[in-house]
């Protein structure tokens, strides 16, 4: 893969591995929900929705429309996020700092994991 894919790909993973965002996109893949209805399903701060879900939009995961002075989002990017949560679901083991340090530790003992 070319470096500018690589690098395209790379921000997309950190646009989308925030738990926050996450979340954001779980609902709306349930159907389209106003920001109030995000900010109670998930409890965080309106400001902070709105952070998120702007960082959303500038990617064109998602996109809004306006019904007055409400604007509820939507998914734009339906498959990419029907394919993120397919991956998601599966149980990969995933390995913490504390691990990786007492696997080298142990490597660096002589000693097999």
């Amino acid at each position: 893969m070319k470096k500018a894919k690589l690098r395209e790909k790379a921000e997309l993973l950190r646009i989308l591995g925030h738990p926050v965002r996450l979340r954001i996109l779980e609902e709306l893949s349930k159907g389209t929900k106003c920001v109030s209805d995000i900010q109670d399903l998930l409890g965080v701060p309106q400001s902070n929705i709105s952070q998120h879900l702007l960082l959303l939009r500038r990617y064109q995961l998602i996109d809004y429309t306006e019904d007055g002075v409400l604007r509820c989002y939507f998914i734009a990017k339906a498959e990419l996020v029907r394919d993120l949560f397919e991956f998601l679901r599966k149980d990969y083991p995933v390995a913490r700092g504390t691990e990786v340090s007492h696997y080298k530790q142990r490597r660096a003992a002589g000693k097999s994991p």
